[in-house]
């Protein structure tokens, strides 16, 4: 790879050559696989249910592929995908507290088992978003930026001096998992305390089903019917679009643990911008400006440095699927190149 190696992947800038390529995004409860033309324009989508098992997982994935297919014009076109949890560099995932039967899962040998080969690419689903919006988005053109995704949980990528950073061994970014109360909420990775359990779209869900068993919200609990246990994130949000003063003040209390990850990611990279996607990111106009007030002010040296915008998504729940067909489309290219490099090598070594 080129650029700094194993710790950032190079992004196309702007459109590139080639054929279409298929991205495929994993998510803990849908699967969105899209086509994408090299301009960065989308040619077709599919969407379908996440199975609840490791083999339902790879034949999904698989049939997806295979369906998108035909619309690239290529026999055995590059296929990118985007898992939840830690992904190395051979295409395992080791850790997904999120996904069902993704553990231990090794993605790209399946996958190539499953007869998609050789020219499948698999990367952290926060990843490949910030590959997206960097590509073809928000981030086009940042050199040092951020992008963090609420929804299930928050998953997160980094751009810097104009890479897509990876990691050394691929696990980069997984800023959810950044502990930000000592001894707190347990998390499904094991560790106690960290911003998803705070922060992410379930969150706030766990806020609003905790008020309305101490006989706020009532609004809230009126949408999710009447029944505790029922009440999600959407009804908080929905009261507050009606003027509700408890589910205000929820959206206030969220967006300042939203905050207190915002700042340690400003302290931490000093972005030109962040960038916020995943399902919250269809609230933007409720959400971001309590999240921009709430960061501000939190920051490092907050009275001398300049105010980091804090912007939603272009590209929406399309971000990871597409960010994984830029990354189908770098990995195809970087291969090639090897190949070529090989092949002349040997046509040396014969002379």
């Amino acid at each position: 790879m080129s650029g700094s190696g194993a710790l950032s992947a190079p992004v196309p800038a702007g459109p590139a050559s080639g054929a279409p390529t298929i991205g495929v995004d994993v998510g803990g409860t849908k699967i969105l696989g899209i086509v994408l033309a090299p301009d960065g324009s989308v040619l077709a989508e599919q969407r379908s249910p996440t199975p609840r098992s490791a083999e339902g997982l790879l034949a999904a994935i698989a049939s997806t592929a295979r369906e998108l297919a035909p619309v690239t014009g290529v026999g055995n076109p590059p296929v990118g995908v985007g898992m939840p949890g830690l992904v190395d560099r051979t295409g395992s995932l080791h850790v997904a507290p999120n996904l069902i039967g993704g553990d231990g899962l090794e993605v790209r040998a399946g996958l190539m088992r499953l007869g998609l080969g050789p020219e499948v690419a698999v990367e952290n689903d926060a990843t490949c978003a910030v590959e997206g919006e960097h590509a073809f988005g928000a981030l086009r053109g940042t050199a040092v930026g951020c992008m963090i995704t609420l929804g299930t949980g928050i998953g997160g990528g980094l751009v810097v001096n104009g890479n897509v950073v990876l990691g050394a061994h691929g696990f980069a970014a997984e800023v959810g998992h950044m502990v930000v109360v000592e001894e707190g909420r347990p998390c499904p990775c094991g560790q106690r305390g960290c911003w998803e359990q705070y922060a992410s779209g379930n969150s706030l869900g766990d806020m609003g089903r905790e008020a309305v068993s101490r006989g706020r919200a009532a609004a809230v609990l009126a949408l999710a019917g009447g029944a505790v246990h029922l009440v999600r994130g959407e009804h908080v949000t929905s009261a507050a679009r009606d003027g509700d003063s408890d589910a205000l003040a929820l959206i206030g209390e969220y967006a300042t643990w939203v905050a207190v990850g915002l700042a340690n990611l400003i302290n931490i990279i000093d972005p030109e911008i962040i960038v916020v996607g995943g399902g919250l990111a269809a609230d933007a106009d409720l959400m971001l400006d309590p999240i921009r007030a709430a960061t501000s002010g939190r920051p490092e040296g907050a009275g001398i440095r300049s105010e980091v915008p804090i912007v939603v998504s272009e590209l929406g729940d399309s971000a990871g699927a597409v960010g994984a067909a830029v990354f189908a489309r770098t990995r195809a290219m970087e291969r090639r190149e090897t190949h070529g490099v090989l092949a002349g090598l040997r046509s040396d070594e014969s002379l």
